[in-house]
Order: C-alpha cells, then structure tokens, then sequence
C-alpha cells in the first residue's frame, strides 16, 4: 500500500517560486544591514538585533493584515509566502542571534549578552503586538454574519 507523502503548501505550485523571491530580498536588506549596522567585538549586535525585530514588526503586521482580509488563497497566500516565509524568514535569523549571545559570553561580556538576549526577546514581542496593532487599525475585523 503506498501512502502519498505531505508537500508543504510552499512546495505547491508556484509557492517555492514566492518563497525563492522573498527569500532573496530579506536576504540582501540582511546583508545590508550587517555592513551598515555597528557590531564588533562586546558591541551590542546592532545588525542582527535590528532584522530581527524588524522582521518580527512585518510578520506580525502582515499576519494580521493578511488575516482581516480573508482566506489564505490566491494573492493572499502568495504574500504570506513570499514576505512572510521567503522575506522575513530570510530577513530574520536566530543561528545569527546564538552566535551573538555565545560570542559576548565567550569574551567577557555575560551582562551584555544577557541584556541582548533579554531585550530582543521582550522587544521582539512588542514589535508583533505593534505590527498586529497597525494592521487592526489599517483593516477594521468584518463584521460576523448574523444567522
């Protein structure tokens, strides 16, 4: 008996395509970023913590937004896939993140980096609640049918 296996939503269609696109542009702003922004060696890691927030703050807006707006089908769910999956997963990184925390203990930094950690946990969630916030004033929740 063969068992047909699950294909993720992005691997259907033209999904991969949007993830693919959104991923190169998160992936170059990352870039840039990371040659704009200071960090160094125990600096605070103004790079990383910057897309990382910033992604947190457009996933949360787009979620939201995209939400208010209707079923996750046709152009919906090909801008979920693309800013949401390709962009902010591309935009944002955690291994970047660790790689920060691990390298401000290592060098003699541990309030620093638990100041980092601290903050872009508690500041990262704040950015969701904000970008959540914005999309709720942007598209007011329709208005549930009546039987």
């Amino acid at each position: 008996m063969s068992e047909r296996m699950h294909v993720p939503d992005a691997l259907r269609g033209t999904g991969v395509i949007w993830v693919f696109l959104g991923g190169m542009a998160g992936t170059f702003v990352r870039w840039l970023a990371e040659e704009n922004l200071p960090s160094g060696k125990g600096r605070w890691p103004w790079d990383i913590f910057t897309v990382n927030i910033a992604g947190a703050l457009i996933l949360g807006f787009l979620l939201q937004l995209l939400l208010r707006l209707g079923p996750d089908a046709g152009l919906r769910k090909k801008i979920r896939l693309g800013v949401g999956t390709g962009f902010c997963g591309s935009l944002t990184t955690y291994s970047s993140f660790a790689l920060d925390l691990s390298d401000l203990g290592r060098d003699g930094f541990p309030y620093l980096a638990a100041g980092y950690a601290a903050a872009s946990v508690f500041i990262g969630l704040i950015a969701v609640a904000v970008g959540v916030a914005a999309a709720r004033r942007c598209v007011p929740q329709p208005a549930e049918a009546t039987p």
